[in-house]
Formats: structure tokens, C-alpha cells, sequence
């Protein structure tokens, strides 16, 4: 075979006389003969340069890596793999290489300039790989290839959706013909792709009014309506939030900053216009979905009445009236049992209803009013046909849907002559449909004690035959309800029974059968809560419901079903059970008036009284009301209204009494849940959230009843207890609260600051209320940690300080160890209060003394403390200090035998007098 040197030397002949297939030949003939390590890493690196030479850069990498195997600092294969890498197009792989061969010869130029040439590549080539166009049009390519892998698409859609929520990526998307592109996915069919597509579209709209007004043109209004109205409900909505971002962007109502340049579109009013005309007809069309159509009304919900009443263009309201509330009173006169009726879900009538209500409301005078009523009035009367009840059911259906919604109006129809005839016709009807449709608006219309005595008088028989004699469970649920609302139009006056002693409690445990029979279906369930909901007025029916654990756990699992339309009885149900509704204050002498002039005075049960409740609390608890009541909260904001979100606010206040069940709401999501009713609602909502909130965090680790970000959000609940309207124990528990935030961190301390607390806090710590006063103070020693807190205390001409040094001077011992505390810490931190300190008042040295002196080892500690951060800022004041009877004092504490309870007041002594001798104030002891 030859010798493997001289086939190398071979080689190398070749090589240089450019035959370069001869010298891989020779190369190759050695290395199979070589055994020696050293020479074979030669003729390997050898072989390499031929490979280079004929371009077949794989190999020459190859033999390349195969000499560097033996010997890593072969400069020469370093570079040759270097090169070829290159050429393979891996440039990360060849500047490590390239950056090996620097090192070992940093002179070398032709190292450095490669260097630097491959340095400046890779960047250009990241730039290209990873930028934005380039991410977008692959990510396209991946969502409209039919063959690629289902996780790549879901990927890729995920990114997509991503990139259009930052500014630069939003623009990249629309100038590479975005849009067009996500029309095609949406042309797929496919919901995954139509859902990707219309994220993506919302993100490329949202605060941006240029791209907004562009995407609807590109895309269409009426073509975001027809997938709106596919029946699928995660797709409609997600074109309902499309809608609100396009509505937002055009309206200015999203405030947020999206990038350096604003667009400017100088009239948007056409196609807001368009567009509510456009969602309008949506609402009474047969080829929507009952998805597609609950969301159309959230749109309306949402959009159309004010949001602040002080604005005086209400004109999206009287727009939507001339234009559309014939096509809401459709959706209520719906009959689901009919044929040929709208598509609907169990939730569209409610929603519908809350939306007439909404618009009412946002409406400024009688003449407007007068023309809604008239609109609603002239609309009933049009389908009243002797000859034909389908159109009769659906007159009484529009009537029931207002008196769920602006019940004034509805109880205004009820009045109108005909109307009650009528439904008491239908009650009589053979037909079920008709029975079921005039009961359900008996109930609704018996909702004031006025009217529901005329029925009392006029209709309680009807209801009994109808329970009676139908076999229908659907007819018969309703006519209980309808007995049920009558028997409790007293509410919780004991006095004020409308039915027989032992009536109410007999028609409670049939409604409770109902409500566990599993056969039945949802929307039938939902009538045995209404029935309990009027019924647990009554203090007896509450407590056999709390007893009954299984119907307790059956109203649960309502609660959280996907019809939301239950929310509003199961509220009222557990408002009532917990007797967290406003009560009357009854004063004795008032009562005995009221007896002498012949006045009805109301009654309380002896079942309402105080150790009752709590046994009902307790059971509802276990039960796990706590997990059904932060469900309901979660629910659409259009059926959780404000008048729900305040009753779940007083269940909760009232669940989180006892301060040994606030682990178990914390544990079954209650701390997380109440946040947002604290944030939104009615003003008492808010402030019995708030409460509940308080408690919660007054007591608990805030970290885990409010994990992550969700805790800063309690902050601004808090700070609002702490108004003076409030109650003394609202100010307390909310101080203690924002005292456990505050000993958190330094963002939480800052939140504080910013929601404007400070000056509350400062005046709850002088409240004539010895545990506010101590609250407030302790609160303030969490807060004196944050710089900003110590510069309001540096400021000139306030009195901070000296009234920190004298609440030090107080008897009460926990508001003594407070303030101490603070000025501890203070003192610490800022040496130029150590100075001032000395100046707020004339006591100072004396109340020092004192707190050096203390009993308490907690305060005697940090009293030393203050002293040693006063020696340590200023060499006069240290003087001062020393020259006083506190150097007699401190010399007495450090003279003291260890002892665990006092050892940190001693050690400080110690420490104390330690300073004073370095600054030469006192001798080291003989």
C-alpha cells in the first residue's frame, strides 16, 4: 500500500501543481494506511483544502473536524472548516471557528477580516430570518398549506395573533397584504382558521383608526356580520370583540398609546353609523345564529347607552330606537316552542330585555320616554288577534321581556285594557305553549305588592287550577312560582303573611324537589329558583333549603351552567339565606308609636335573628357556595347586570363575617372573584365588595388570596374605604388590609401612593378611635419604607414628624410600638430626620427616654434603635444624646444578662454604646 508519508508528500505535489482529484487520491490512499495520530490529522486537513477547492464543502468540513479531533488549536483546519461552513451556509458554526483562529493569532489580518465580514453577515441574516415580514409570510404559508402538521397551524396562528397586538407587527401584517391573506383563511371554513383570522384582524384594529376604517372597507361590515352570525359560539365572539375594537379605534374610546404616529381619519361617523345599522339588523334575522345574536345585542348593549350621564349626546339611543327597538321586542316576543321562531339561546331574551332597560334609562326626558313607551305600546297592540294565539303569545312574551327590563314600561302595558284579559284567557287555553307563556308574565307582572294583591285577590285561584289540573311539569313549575311570588309579597315582615301558616314552607320543599330532579331540563330548573327566591323571604323555607344540602349543591351546578339566565334568582336566593339585604333600622320608641296610632309595624322572624344566620352561612359554605358564586362572576357582563354583581357582593360580605371561613373563600377562588364586582357596579356593590375585599386581605397572606398581578388590583378598592363616609369598621379593616400590602413590596407601597391614600392614612392616624388610630399607624410604618413617603417627612413646614414622635408618647402600647416602628425606620433611612426630629417639639428627648425605658421589649428595642440611628447622623446630637440621662439608661439595658425576650433591646444598647466610644463621647469600660 505504500508509505503514508510519502503518500502525502504525494499529495501534496498534486495539489500544487493543481491536479487536485490526484492529491485527494494520494490523500486518501494514507489515510487508510496511516496509524500514527498526528500525521493522519495532517493528511485529513490536507484533504480538506482539495475538498475546497472542488467546492464539495461537506467533506471538507468533515476532514476538517476529523484533524481537529486530534488537535484543537490546528489553526489551519480551524479555518478551512471555517470557510466551508460558510459556504454550507452555517455562519453561527464558522465565526466560532473564525474567533478560535483569532484568538490564537490575533494578528493574524486575514482572521480578523473574516471576523468581522461573517459578524456583519450573521447579523444581516438574523435581520432577515427573524424580521417581521419575513415571520409574517411564512406564518401565512404555514396557515394555507393544506398539508401542513395541525401543530405548526395552531402555532403559527397563535403567533400571528401575537405579532398583530404589538404596533410594528400589526403594521408589517397590513402592509404585506395582510388582510387579503386573512380573508383567505377565513374562506377555508374551517373555525380554527376563521378564528385565528379575525384575532388577528382585532389586534391590526385595536387603537389604531387608520387600519380600523381600512379593514372594514377591505373586509366588509356585512361580511364581519355574517360570521358573526355562524352558529359557533367562540367565533361569534370573537368577531363581537373585532366589532368593540374596530368601534373603540373609530370612537377614540381606546386611550391607549399604540406606536410613535397617530393616525388621522377625519370623519368616522358614516361608518359607525353603518356599522350599528348593520348589527340592528342582525338582531331580528333569520339567518343569524342565537350566538351570533347574543352577541349583537352585547354590541348594543355596550355601545349604545352612555357611559357617563353627564354627556349630553345620548343620540346613539334615540338612533337605535327609531331604527331598531321594533327588531328588540321581536327577539322578547319570541316563543321557542313555536315553529318558524328566531334562533335563540337560553340567554338571548335576557339580554335583549337588560338592553331595552339600558336604553330607557340613558333616555333625558318624558317626551322621549313617552315615544319609547308609544313604540312598545303601538307594537303589542299590532299582534293582538282574537283568531290567532301564536300572535297573542308573542304580545304577552314582548310584555314579560319588558317587565324584565324597564319594568316601568311593562307594568304600564300590563295596565292597558285588554292585556290582562287576555293573559288570563291564554291561561285558560288548551293549548300548553299559551298556558306557559301567560303564567310567566302573571309572575312578572306580580312583582309590586300593589299589583300582586289585585292578583292575590284575582288570580291565585287560576295559578291553583292551572297546578292542579295540567300534567305538564313546564306549566306546572310556573303556576308554583307564580304561588310562590304571591305567597312572599310581604317580604321578610313576619307579620304580613299572604298564605296559611305552613303553605309557603310546603310550596319551598316542592320547588326543592324540582330543583334536584336531573330529568328535567335547565330552563324548567331555573323556575324551581325563582320559586325559592321569592319563597326564602320566609325565615322558615331558608332554613330547611340550607338543610337540604343536596338542593343546595343542585342551585350550584345551575349557577354554573351556560344558561345565565338563573344568575339573577340564585343571587336573590342566597341574598336572602344569608340576610345580607338592607335592613331598617328599628327604633323602640318608633315602634311603640307606631302600636299607639294603629300602624303596622313590621315583624322580624325568630329565625332571622343573628345565631341563625351564622348556621346558614356556615352550611351554605360547606355546601361550596364560595366556587359557585366566582363562577357567576365570570358570567357575560350583559346578564351579570349591576343589580346582580351588588347581591353576590352582599353574599360575600356576609360569607366572609367570620374571620375562621375567610381561608376557605380565599381557597375556592373568593379573594380573585371579588375583585372586579369591587371595581364595577352599583356604588354600595362596590363598597360591600370592597368590604369583603378588606376582611380577605386584613387577615390573610395577600399573596395567595390575589396571586400575580391580580393584587395590585386590590389597592384602589381598599383606598375607597378609607373615605369619611364610610363606617368606622370599613376604615379599619381596609387600613388593616393596605397594612399587609404595604409590608409587601416596594411596587405595592407605590400603588398605595398613587391611589391618592397618604393623606387618608395620616388622618386616620389623630382618628379619636383607639384601633383606627393604631391601624392607620401601623399602615404608615409599612409605607415609611418607600423614599417618597420619607421625602413628604423631610419637607418643610408640616407637622408629620412631630406628630409620629408624639403618637411614641401614647399609653396604648400597640400604637406605641407602631409609631415607634416608624420612626425607627425613618430615622434610618433619611440621617437629616434625626436632625429634625430634634426641633418638632420639646419632648423629644423626653419621649426617647421613655421608649428606652419601656416594659414592652418590642418598643424598648426600637426606641434604642431611633437613638443609635440619632448617634450615627449627627456628632452634636450625639453629644447631646450622651450628656442626657440616656446614657445612664442605655448602659443599664446593656449591662442586663442575655435573655431571648429582650436580647435585640440589649444588643442595640450595646451597639449604642459602641458608637459613642468610636466618637470619643464616652471611655471603654475599666
Amino acid at each position: 500500500m505504500g508509505d503514508p508519508v510519502q503518500l502525502k508528500e504525494e499529495g501534496n505535489k498534486y495539489f500544487q501543481a493543481g491536479d487536485i482529484d490526484k492529491a485527494i487520491e494520494c490523500y486518501t490512499k494514507a489515510i487508510k494506511v496511516c496509524k500514527d495520530k498526528k500525521v493522519l490529522a495532517v493528511i485529513f486537513r490536507n484533504r480538506s483544502a482539495c475538498y475546497l477547492k472542488k467546492e464539495n464543502y461537506s467533506n471538507a468540513a468533515s476532514d476538517a473536524s476529523r484533524a481537529i479531533d486530534v488537535d484543537g488549536s490546528d489553526i489551519k483546519a480551524l479555518y478551512r472548516r471555517c470557510q466551508a461552513l460558510e459556504k454550507l451556509g452555517k455562519l453561527d458554526m464558522a465565526f466560532k471557528d473564525v474567533q478560535r483562529c483569532a484568538t490564537l493569532e490575533p494578528k493574524n489580518k486575514t482572521f480578523l477580516e473574516t471576523l468581522r465580514r461573517l459578524g456583519a453577515d450573521i447579523q444581516k441574516k438574523l435581520k432577515t430570518t427573524f424580521s417581521t415580514d419575513s415571520r409574517v409570510q411564512n406564518m401565512f404559508d404555514i396557515l394555507l398549506d393544506d398539508e401542513m402538521d395541525k401543530d405548526k397551524k395552531e402555532k403559527a396562528a397563535n403567533n400571528l395573533i401575537v405579532l398583530a397586538r404589538e404596533d410594528a407587527g400589526a403594521e408589517r401584517i397590513f402592509e404585506n397584504n395582510g388582510v387579503q391573506l386573512l380573508m383567505k383563511l377565513i374562506d377555508t371554513g374551517k373555525p380554527e382558521m376563521i378564528l385565528a383570522a379575525i384575532r388577528t384582524l382585532a389586534g391590526m384594529c385595536t387603537g389604531h383608526k387608520a387600519r380600523a376604517t381600512a379593514i372594514i372597507h377591505l373586509v366588509g361590515i356585512n361580511k364581519l356580520c355574517s360570521i358573526m352570525a355562524v352558529d359557533n359560539e367562540e367565533i361569534a365572539l370573537a368577531t363581537c370583540n373585532l366589532f368593540q375594537c374596530v368601534y373603540d379605534s373609530l370612537t377614540g374610546s381606546d386611550q391607549r398609546i399604540y406606536g410613535k404616529e397617530e393616525s388621522l381619519v377625519l370623519d368616522t361617523s358614516n361608518d359607525l353609523k353603518t356599522i350599528l345599522l348593520a348589527i340592528l339588523d342582525m338582531v331580528a334575522s333569520k339567518n343569524v345564529s342565537g350566538h351570533g345574536r347574543d352577541q349583537a345585542l352585547n354590541l348594543l348593549t355596550k355601545n349604545v347607552p352612555r357611559k357617563d350621564k353627564k354627556d349630553p349626546d345620548h343620540s346613539k339611543a334615540l338612533f337605535t330606537i327609531d331604527h331598531g327597538l321594533r327588531k328588540i321586542l321581536k327577539v322578547c316576543g319570541q316563543v321557542p316552542e313555536l315553529p318558524d321562531q328566531l334562533p335563540m339561546t337560553e340567554n338571548t331574551q335576557l339580554i335583549a330585555s337588560v338592553l331595552l332597560s339600558k336604553i330607557y334609562d340613558d333616555l333625558r326626558c318624558d317626551p322621549e320616554r313617552d315615544n319609547f313607551r308609544d313604540i312598545c305600546d303601538e307594537y303589542i297592540k299590532s299582534k293582538f288577534d282574537p283568531n290567532n294565539n301564536d300572535k297573542n303569545i308573542h304580545a304577552i312574551n314582548v310584555v314579560s321581556g319588558l317587565l324584565q327590563g324597564p319594568f316601568d314600561v311593562g307594568n304600564i302595558l300590563v295596565g292597558r285594557q285588554g292585556v290582562m284579559e287576555i293573559m288570563v284567557a291564554l291561561c285558560g287555553s288548551e293549548r300548553e305553549v299559551d298556558q306557559m307563556v301567560a303564567v310567566e308574565a302573571l309572575i312578572h307582572s306580580s312583582t309590586k305588592t300593589s299589583r300582586a294583591s289585585f292578583f292575590i285577590t284575582n288570580g291565585v285561584s287560576l295559578l291553583k287550577d292551572l297546578y292542579k289540573k295540567t300534567k305538564n311539569e313546564k306549566i306546572k313549575i310556573r303556576a308554583l312560582v307564580g304561588l310562590c311570588k304571591l305567597g312572599s309579597a310581604g317580604g321578610d315582615d313576619y307579620s304580613m303573611r299572604q298564605f296559611a301558616e305552613g303553605s309557603t314552607e310546603k310550596l319551598a320543599k316542592q320547588c326543592r324537589k324540582w330543583l334536584c330532579n336531573p330529568t328535567l331540563d335547565v330552563r324548567t330548573r331555573k323556575w324551581a329558583i325563582e320559586g325559592l327566591a321569592y319563597l326564602t323571604n320566609d325565615a322558615d323555607v331558608k332554613d330547611d333549603f340550607v338543610e337540604d344540602e343536596p338542593a343546595m349543591r343542585a342551585m350550584f351546578e345551575l349557577a354554573k351552567s351556560k344558561d345565565k339566565t338563573i344568575l339573577y334568582a340564585v343571587a336573590c336566593t342566597l341574598v336572602n339565606c344569608t340576610n345580607s339585604y338592607d335592613k331598617k333600622e328599628i327604633i323602640p320608641e318608633l315602634v311603640q308609636l307606631a302600636k299607639f296610632s294603629k300602624q303596622h309595624v313590621p315583624e322580624q322572624h325568630p329565625k332571622d335573628k343573628k345565631d341563625f344566620i351564622v348556621s346558614r352561612i356556615k352550611k351554605l359554605l360547606k355546601a361550596g357556595v364560595t366556587s359557585a358564586l366566582a363562577v357567576m362572576v365570570k358570567a357575560d357582563s350583559t346578564i351579570l347586570t349591576d343589580q346582580t354583581k351588588e347581591m353576590l357582593a352582599r353574599v360575600f360580605l356576609a360569607l366572609a363575617e367570620d374571620s375562621r371561613d375567610r381561608g376557605t373563600i380565599v381557597a375556592h377562588g373568593g379573594g380573585k372573584a371579588l375583585i372586579p364586582l369591587a371595581l364595577e357596579g352599583t356604588e354600595a356593590g362596590k363598597v360591600k365588595a370592597a368590604h369583603a375585599l378588606a376582611k380577605i386581605a386584613a387577615i390573610s397572606n395577600p399573596e395567595i388570596a390575589f396571586p400575580g398581578e391580580r393584587i395590585y388590583e386590590v389597592v384602589r378598592p381598599l383606598v375607597l374605604l378609607l373615605h369619611p363616609e364610610r363606617d368606622g369598621m370599613q376604615n379599619y379593616e381596609a387600613l388593616m388590609g393596605l397594612t399587609n400590602l404595604a409590608a409587601l413590596n416596594d411596587k405595592l407601597r407605590v400603588k398605595i401612593l398613587k391611589e391618592k391614600a397618604l393623606p387618608e392614612i395620616e388622618n386616620y392616624m389623630f382618628e379619636d378611635h383607639d384601633q383606627i388610630r393604631q391601624a392607620a399607624t401601623e399602615c404608615m410604618c409599612n409605607l415609611v419604607c418607600c423614599k417618597e413617603v420619607q421625602d413628604r417627612y423631610l419637607e418643610d413646614g408640616n407637622d408629620k414628624l412631630k406628630l409620629l414622635v408624639l403618637l411614641c408618647g401614647e399609653d396604648d402600647e400597640k400604637l406605641q410600638r407602631a409609631a415607634a416602628g416608624a420612626l425607627a425606620m425613618l430615622t434610618a433611612a433619611q440621617k437629616k430626620l434625626c436632625i429634625k426630629l430634634t426641633k418638632v417639639t420639646g419632648q423629644w428627648l423626653e419621649i426617647m427616654q421613655r421608649l428606652c425605658l419601656h416594659d414592652n421589649p418590642q418598643i424598648q428595642h426600637r426606641g434604642i434603635v431611633a437613638v443609635y440611628n440619632m448617634l450615627d447622623a449627627d456628632e452634636e446630637l450625639a453629644k447631646k444624646l450622651i450628656e442626657s440621662e440616656l446614657l445612664e439608661i442605655l448602659s443599664v439595658v446593656a449591662k442586663q444578662e442575655d435573655n431571648p425576650k429582650r436580647q435585640p433591646a440589649i444588643d442595640a444598647a450595646r451597639t449604642c454604646l459602641s458608637k459613642a466610644m468610636d466618637l470619643g463621647l464616652i471611655k471603654p469600660f475599666a
